[in-house]
């Protein structure tokens, strides 16, 4: 900008015009950096305070809907902590350009907690107390545009996560085992979350289990970390995504690499049916009502496939994407899980 002043104020016949000419640069040099401030939301460049019992969807600190599964498992001990990532849930059109949400929008906030924290966080909750931030998530629709655009909204989004992750370590863990539990966008934040936190380091041997459910798990995407062969396994992960028995979307037809599965009916990846008397219980549209023996379930390659669910008006069920079920169709079998790697974590500590 210096160089082009100096060289219209080198131009005599220009003289007269030299107040509009310099005024016009300054307000257009001016209007471009605001707009490159403004470019997000100015959300984006304030870290969230996680002190703020406000800013999580479910803490130790707090009666939250978390705690609801008292209404099943009567069971208040406290041997670990869940550090759960919620999926996406702002699934409004994107308006303002506002791709990543916001955390005093009270109408989200309460579709996150009566969803996600009550249908599925809960079914880690077994001697268990469950930290679940809330955080810029990306909108929906970040899923369907190219990485380079929608890398930014992610990045803001697992941001926040970290951000919690390291205030509950420095504040709340206290040498408690950890389990890490996802869904979905959840997923993919927690995937980040373990490469940067567990692989490698010392915080790995406080890993009971990571539940990372609902996103493609490439085999190569970690280095240190191992899947669980087994449901009494420690220290290891679990992925799954579920589909109607004989479904395949398009997306997994064009994936390019083996992606992990674990069979949340015998927690194995042998690609074998396993029969829905197996299953202990899923919940559906009624939290309150566990539904033994609601789907089988059968690893396919990159994904699982299960029956319809067994319910009242099972044959007019169409839907062919359980992705919206992938916890609650195995409730019980997780819950009941969680509690088996947790009674192993404490043998192996007494070794």
């Amino acid at each position: 900008m210096v160089l082009v002043v100096v060289l219209i104020m080198k131009n005599k016949k220009l003289k007269q015009f030299y107040p509009i000419i310099i005024s016009t640069i300054l307000i257009f040099t001016f209007t471009k950096s605001s707009a490159q401030y403004n470019s997000g939301s100015e959300k984006e460049i304030h870290r969230i305070d996680y002190s703020n019992l406000k800013n999580w969807s479910a803490h130790s600190l707090k009666k939250d809907l978390s705690d609801s599964n008292t209404v099943v498992h009567k069971n208040y001990e406290t041997r670990a902590h869940v550090f759960f990532i919620h999926p996406t849930t702002y699934t409004s059109e994107v308006l303002n350009n506002q791709w990543n949400a916001d955390l005093d929008d009270s109408i989200l906030n309460r579709k996150t907690d009566y969803s996600s924290i009550l249908y599925q966080s809960t079914a880690f909750k077994n001697q268990t107390v469950i930290f679940a931030p809330r955080y810029r998530q990306a909108n929906i629709n970040a899923f369907y545009i190219s990485e380079q655009e929608s890398d930014s909204y992610f990045d803001l989004a697992y941001e926040d996560v970290k951000e919690a992750f390291e205030y509950y370590l420095k504040h709340f863990n206290n040498g408690m085992p950890i389990i890490i539990a996802s869904h979905s966008q959840g997923t993919k934040h927690a995937g980040r979350l373990l490469k940067e936190y567990f692989e490698h380091k010392e915080l790995k041997k406080k890993l009971v289990c990571a539940y990372i459910i609902g996103m493609p798990i490439p085999e190569k995407y970690f280095e240190d970390l191992k899947v669980c062969e087994n449901p009494n396994e420690i220290g290891c992960y679990v992925g799954w995504r579920t589909y109607k028995k004989g479904y395949i979307p398009e997306e997994v037809k064009n994936e390019k690499f083996r992606s992990v599965v674990v069979n949340p009916l015998n927690w194995k990846t042998e690609p074998i049916k396993i029969v829905k008397n197996k299953n202990l219980g899923g919940i559906l549209t009624n939290y309150k009502k566990l539904v033994p023996g609601v789907v089988d379930a059968e690893i396919r390659g990159n994904i699982l496939w299960s029956c319809n669910p067994d319910v009242f008006g099972k044959l007019f069920f169409v839907k062919k994407n359980f992705h919206i079920g992938d916890i609650n169709l195995f409730y019980e079998n997780i819950h009941q899980n969680v509690g088996e790697r947790i009674d192993e974590f404490y043998k192996k500590e007494k070794l």
